[in-house]
Formats: structure tokens, C-alpha cells, sequence
């Protein structure tokens, strides 16, 4: 049997929890949502958060937030890593896009390819939006010392953290993500949040929205059982990717991410930056019946829409960074066969 590279983590527990929503006649947005609300609020410590239907209105909210009536005018620094959805988002916002480069070894801008990025401004920065890719983050403070106003995405970040600031605690505006592969998954939906009690204010502003807006309750049901189990997934990610690095070690021809030494890690992803061409090493991977993909095959680089020159690390990252499967739900056995594969590629 062919091991996939994603695999959402739904357990017997997230199934009952959508079937009692569907036995109710409750699948709307209401009482299951405001309580993933409360939950996540005891799991992120942020001020005020609203549950929303997907990551791309969260985005808009925050962008029509930071940048108010003005947006129309400036730019949105965002990494060339970004998903793609970010350009829809920002077109609907009327916000133009100002593509970030990042570090090679590392995958994150840093406050360095951001100054690079605003030495080809001809309008005014207004936000920085910072996708935790793969669940890594840069390093926070440098950035935060820029003094842009910043928009945090941590959808495939929650968990990591940096000593006691965790990822989301950084931006004015934070989005977590709880779509298929995000590190929580409801299915669908994101949650859109204010660590401080000023900006919180704000996102009260825009509280009465449609219920259109509004994440389900089946949804959200499916949302609060993955919070409760963060800590079981947690521990079986890092024991997963412990096996892959130590493999990947002994291989040694490939290259991990870089992190920093302060970060404490999600394990959301274990991605490897080739020597190697990459068809050749799904080609081997193909033989093994295990899935290899670009990990970076959704993003804006990856889809080939930059311009040629712009942003030439993330393009040739985006080139040549596989992705192997890791997920809790991921057998021993096959967790073998992948790390035996992580030692012996070509």
C-alpha cells in the first residue's frame, strides 16, 4: 500500500463529535463555535478571536483592519512562500503584493530580504504578512523591530514557539488556519485573533458579521476535539521526525531546514532540501511506494508566479525542497520504511 505524503489526523473522537452536530440538526455557525472560541483562548492567550468559514476571509478582515481606508494605496510585504490564496485575498482588498525573498537555509524572511523587499516600494508598506511555512518561524523580534504593523499566520505553526512566546502571539492580527493540512483541522475555517486587549476592540468592530461569515458548529465540533488531542499528536510528530532526522543524518547528502536555535519546533512538516533533481528522487520514492512532493508546490513560487530573477531563493527552494510523509496517524511500520527511504535516497 502506497504511503501518502498528507493524511489528516481524524480520529474516532473528531467523527463522533461531527455525527452529534449532524444528529442535532446543529450545523451552523452557534454554540460549538463560540466554544472553540473559549478553548483556543485558553490554548493561545489571545484577547478576542472570530471563528470564520476559511483562512482567505480572515486575511481579508485583518488586511481591511491594519490597513484601513488607505489600503488601496500601498503594498503588502508578503513572503514569496506564501500560499497563493494570498494574491486573491490582497487583489480583493485592493492591495498590491510586494514579494519577500527568504533565507536559503532557513525557508523564512528575515528583517534583511524584507529591507531588500522595501528598496523596490514606490508606495507606502502597510503591513508585513508573515506565513509560518511549514510550521517554522523566523526570527520574530528582528522583524517586529521594523515597526510594520504585522499580520501573523500561524495555521501550520500552532504549537511552535520561541522560549514562552508562541507562534500567533507576535502579529497585531493573527490567522489560525484549520483546513485540511493545517496543524488542526476542522475540515475548514480559521480562527482570526487579537493578543491585546486595543486591537481586540478592533476585531469587536467587525463582530456582527453575517452568519455567512461564521465557521459551522460541525466544524467547529470537529476544531475543539483536535485542540484536546494537541498534545498526543504533538508527541507522536516528534518522535516521527527524530526517526526521518537521524536518517537523514546518516544519508547525508541532503539538507535539513535551518532552525533557529531558540525555536521549539511543531513538527509540523520534515522537508529536505535536495542535491539531487527531484523527479529523480520521487521516481525513487515511487518504487518504495512512498509519496514525495514539492513542499512548496502551492505557494506562490512554487507556482511559478514570479517573475524570472525575482526572490531566487525561494524560487530555486521551491525547485528542489521534497516533502516526506509525517503525520500522527502514520504506523511504525511505515514510518520505517520512510526513514529507511530518507537514508537511501539518491
Amino acid at each position: 500500500m502506497i504511503i501518502e505524503v498528507h493524511s489528516p489526523t481524524i480520529r474516532r473522537k473528531e467523527m463522533d463529535a461531527v455525527l452529534t452536530q449532524l444528529v442535532e440538526e446543529h450545523i451552523g455557525p452557534g454554540e460549538q463555535a463560540r466554544r472553540l472560541i473559549q478553548i483556543a483562548k485558553e490554548h493561545l492567550q489571545f484577547d478576542y478571536a472570530l471563528a470564520l468559514r476559511s483562512p482567505a476571509e480572515a486575511l481579508a478582515l485583518a488586511l481591511s483592519l491594519v490597513c484601513g481606508e488607505d489600503a488601496r494605496t500601498g503594498y503588502a510585504l508578503i513572503s514569496a512562500l506564501s500560499p497563493r490564496y494570498y494574491l486573491r485575498s490582497l487583489a480583493n482588498a485592493g492591495i498590491k503584493p510586494l514579494f519577500c525573498d527568504v533565507e536559503e537555509g532557513t525557508a523564512c524572511v528575515s528583517a534583511a530580504t524584507v529591507r531588500a523587499a522595501l528598496e523596490r516600494a514606490v508606495g507606502e508598506v502597510r503591513c508585513l504578512v508573515i506565513h509560518e511555512t511549514l510550521g517554522f518561524l523566523p526570527e520574530m523580534q528582528p522583524l517586529c523591530d521594523l515597526g510594520i504593523p504585522l499580520i501573523e499566520d500561524c495555521s501550520m505553526a500552532y504549537g511552535s514557539h520561541f522560549d514562552e512566546r508562541r507562534a500567533g502571539s507576535f502579529g497585531t492580527f493573527s490567522i489560525l488556519g484549520l483546513e485540511e493540512r493545517d496543524m488542526l483541522t476542522a475540515g475548514g475555517g480559521a480562527l482570526l485573533f487579537a493578543m491585546d486587549r486595543r486591537d481586540a476592540a478592533v476585531v469587536r468592530n467587525i463582530a456582527a458579521l453575517p452568519p455567512e461569515y461564521g465557521l459551522p458548529d460541525m466544524n467547529a465540533a470537529m476544531a475543539l476535539v483536535q485542540f484536546r488531542e494537541t498534545g498526543r499528536n504533538t508527541e507522536k510528530r516528534a518522535t516521527l521526525a527524530q526517526l526521518y532526522t537521524d536518517a537523514a543524518l546518516r544519508g547525508g547528502r541532503h539538507k535539513l531546514i535551518v532552525r533557529p536555535p531558540s525555536l521549539n519546533y511543531n513538527n509540523y512538516a520534515f522537508p529536505l532540501v535536495l542535491e539531487s533533481g527531484m523527479k529523480d528522487v520521487v521516481s525513487y520514492a515511487k518504487k518504495k511506494e512512498i509519496e514525495v512532493e514539492h513542499a512548496f508546490e502551492n505557494s506562490i513560487a512554487g507556482f511559478g508566479l514570479l517573475q524570472a530573477g525575482e526572490c531566487p531563493n525561494a524560487a530555486s527552494l521551491a525547485l528542489r525542497t521534497a516533502l516526506f510523509p509525517l503525520y500522527p496517524r502514520l504506523a511504525q511500520e511505515s514510518a520505517q520504511r520512510v526513514a529507511r527511504l530518507i537514508q537511501t535516497l539518491p
